[in-house]
């Protein structure tokens, strides 16, 4: 999700956005949701955390994950911290499932607990409450999701004051992810508005990996129109998250907290519409999957600031643990960013990252229900058209490197090529043309010890290459 010149999160800028920091290079490090929120939560890259996919098999909250990960995840530490802790919305897209300990499991560190059981939905749909189920239909009043997130929040304020002991509250709606179902008093939002035309929609990639180039380009114009109908309804579904954080601010205020509360807005992975021909969906290296907004307000930090570091899904965590006057544990990939939220911060640039790695592992099926002439070439989420938008050889590392002279993305393929790929993005910024073929040597050298590097750090080494 991007903040255009009209969006439907103009509550959400204008209290946060302009009062605090809009950080322009936000990143997630997986374009999926499971893997990114597994790397929101642990504070290490999908390598060290092992949750590669969606999937169980992927270990999406997995029985080893659970052991393992998130044992380890933020939240257990500021719960030594003696945090009051709240968690409302989607959690992981395998949660609650029979083979992943059901809704009876509750992530170690939450005291207050309503995890969405399964993947995002607004209607008909089970919710965990602290380990009991809690079934909702399809009456708007009652059961749209993202209204529950907000009602459920304000409970947990009502009980707050300056008096309290610190708290954290995690709201992690469904919008603006499929099924895309908008509130009815959004429904009719937004009709004139359509997906942004500009960059690489609908524009063929010739030069790109298999997967790109089996996409039907030029998109027919029935594709374009539901393409330009998502869109509207991904608007429309964030109008009520616009709302949920309009309330929290004021339930924030007339607490006597939002002084001495610091509030973070941002998302898991980005999205792409036509991008490249390839009709919704995510997944793929290019920085309308990758790139999220991230907003920041609080105690200290001057109001109407723009900030270029990069920052990354994996620094959630040792940031919301140096908020907390701890120290993030070795094991984190992770750079706290909290001393950028200080008035006036200035961090010398040798001090901070200039590379990360993006990583995907694809996945895949034998057999394409829509589309049999795909069976058994290891494709997936494929749609009516059989364009598919993932597959085994979808699987890449990339090292993305972003400075003040340098903006590089060089991926390679786990495939029967090793395909690649090279983008310089002050050159090409949408990412046209793969220069995989006329980038000079030195550079392409340092790219692959880079990717190399970080494909494998751990904890500090992950910081600095």
């Amino acid at each position: 999700m991007f903040l255009f010149f009209q969006s439907p999160m103009t509550k959400t800028k204008k209290l946060i956005g302009d009062e605090g920091i809009i950080f322009r290079n936000m990143f997630a490090t997986s374009p999926l949701c499971c893997p990114s929120r597994s790397s929101i939560l642990t504070g290490n890259y999908v390598h060290n955390h092992g949750a590669v996919n969606n999937s169980v098999d992927g270990n999406c909250s997995s029985p080893i994950w659970q052991k393992q990960s998130e044992t380890r995840a933020f939240i257990t530490y500021l719960k030594k911290q003696k945090y009051t802790t709240f968690f409302a919305g989607k959690y992981l897209n395998q949660y609650g499932k029979l083979e992943t300990g059901g809704p009876e499991h509750i992530p170690p560190g939450w005291d207050w607990w309503n995890g969405l059981v399964g993947n995002s939905r607004y209607y008909n749909y089970h919710l965990s409450v602290n380990g009991t189920v809690e079934n909702h239909r399809d009456n708007y009043q009652i059961d749209y999701f993202t209204d529950i997130i907000n009602r459920r929040a304000e409970e947990f304020l009502q009980l707050q004051s300056p008096d309290s002991v610190p708290f954290f509250m995690m709201l992690s709606t469904p919008a603006c992810h499929g099924p895309f179902t908008p509130a009815p008093q959004y429904s009719n939002s937004f009709n004139d508005i359509k997906a942004p035309r500009n960059g690489s929609f609908n524009v063929y990639g010739k030069d790109k990996h298999w997967l790109i180039r089996q996409a039907k380009s030029p998109m027919s114009a029935h594709v374009i129109a539901t393409i330009d109908k998502v869109f509207r309804h991904r608007w429309r579904t964030l109008l009520s998250v616009d709302d949920m954080v309009e309330n929290v601010i004021n339930l924030l205020t007339q607490r006597k907290l939002l002084d001495n509360t610091y509030v973070f807005y941002s998302s898991d992975n980005g999205y792409h519409l036509s991008q490249f021909s390839l009709p919704l969906d995510k997944r793929q290296l290019y920085e309308f999957d990758v790139r999220v907004p991230l907003m920041v307000r609080g105690p200290g930090i001057k109001a109407g600031q723009l900030r270029e570091e990069i920052i990354l899904n994996i620094d959630f965590a040792p940031t919301f643990i140096a908020l907390s006057a701890q120290t993030a544990p070795s094991q984190m990939d992770g750079m706290s960013f909290h001393n950028l939220l200080a008035r006036n911060a200035t961090i010398p640039a040798s001090s901070w990252r200039e590379s990360f790695v993006i990583e995907h592992q694809g996945e895949y099926t034998q057999i394409i229900p829509n589309c049999p002439q795909y069976d058994y070439m290891n494709l997936a989420h494929c749609n009516a058209h059989c364009v598919c938008e993932d597959a085994k050889n979808n699987t890449y590392s990339c090292v993305r490197t972003l400075s003040a002279d340098t903006n590089y993305m060089y991926c390679v393929f786990e495939d029967t090529e090793n395909f690649e790929e090279f983008y310089d993005l002050n050159k090409d910024p949408d990412q046209l043309s793969n220069a995989i073929q006329t980038v000079g040597k030195s550079v392409l050298m340092d790219q692959r010890k880079k990717l190399m590097e970080l494909s494998v750090c751990q904890g500090p080494s992950c910081h600095k290459i």
